[in-house]
């Protein structure tokens, strides 16, 4: 197999991504050179491709979407066993992990990234869960995971196609606070009431939202995160803040670091779902441990996190 494999969500950015890709794939040629090509056709396809990809030689593999479909091609290589680089060349709704690794959202730039960029190993996040079906299941993330508010602001965006920042308000109008308890590390269990929690191994989730700024990816620790019981009106003035990073002066807003958290529903008989790196595959508990270095990764700029 050839050295490079692009691994391609055509249903990405809105279906925009599969008649974008003439244009991206011309921009990749004359900036990065020859490359395989991949295209995913059902949700989970992106990770047994790279897994696959990474265990036929492969030595970069590029997860051209959005952060769904870069968590999966991480996911692919992670179990793969193999010591292979993710790529990205952004094509999606979010683009929050590539915010955090400087990569360029224009295909050209991105491309120059791939051919020129730096390798750094980061930490990612693996995660235990009950999936959609009940059962138990694991995977790993290397942005956010988190739940709360944040998994019915995504719901809405995928079920009506609008940006994250209309869903916010929209969600905020009617949303309730969360019981949970936590233990991070070895601590003893505490409860927190919460809009959202978010356990962080970038700084960005939620289409740009700088929910962990000073989360970084080469710390071996989570960045966790809860926003307290605000009201919507709050929520709407707050918002500029959360985009900026601002937000962690505020009185409702918690903050701590942790190599481990354990989460579950206060309330035992209550589901809360969860969402990781931009999808949701489940609900609590869930437990989240950090492994760090677990991956290279090609970056553009100075990595911050």
């Amino acid at each position: 197999m050839e050295m490079s494999v692009v691994i391609v969500n055509p249903a990405s950015a809105g279906g925009s991504t599969g008649s974008a890709w003439p244009q991206i794939a011309s921009d990749l040629r004359s900036q990065f050179g020859s490359f395989r090509v991949l295209f995913t056709k059902h949700r989970g396809d992106a990770a047994a491709l790279a897994c696959e990809a990474a265990r036929k030689g492969a030595k970069l593999i590029v997860a051209c979407g959005g952060d769904g479909t870069v968590s999966e091609v991480a996911n692919g290589i992670l179990s793969s066993g193999k010591d292979v680089e993710l790529g990205i060349l952004p094509s999606g709704t979010g683009g929050d992990f590539r915010r955090t690794l400087e990569i360029p959202s224009r295909s050209r730039d991105a491309a120059r990234v791939l051919r020129n960029g730096r390798t750094v190993r980061i930490d990612v996040g693996r995660v235990s869960f009950i999936d959609n079906n009940g059962a138990e299941a694991m995977r790993y993330f290397v942005g956010v995971a988190s739940c709360g508010m944040s998994t019915k602001v995504i719901e809405r965006v995928k079920a009506e196609g609008i940006s994250f920042a209309s869903s916010l308000l929209q969600t905020a109008m009617r949303n309730e606070a969360i019981r949970l308890a936590i233990q991070l590390d070895d601590t003893n269990d505490r409860q927190l009431t919460v809009l959202n929690l978010c356990i962080a191994n970038a700084r960005y989730f939620g289409g740009g939202m700088k929910i962990a700024p000073d989360a970084k990816l080469t710390d071996g620790k989570f960045d966790v995160v809860g926003v307290g019981d605000l009201s919507a009106l709050k929520i709407f003035t707050s918002a500029p803040r959360v985009y900026l990073g601002s937000h962690l002066s505020m009185p409702e807003v918690s903050h701590a670091l942790a190599r481990k958290v354990t989460v579950r529903p206060a309330d035992r008989d209550k589901e809360v779902a969860l969402e990781i790196d931009g999808e949701l595959p489940g609900r609590l508990p869930a437990t989240f441990q950090i492994i760090p270095e677990a991956l290279r990764v090609r970056v553009g700029g100075r990595l911050h996190g």
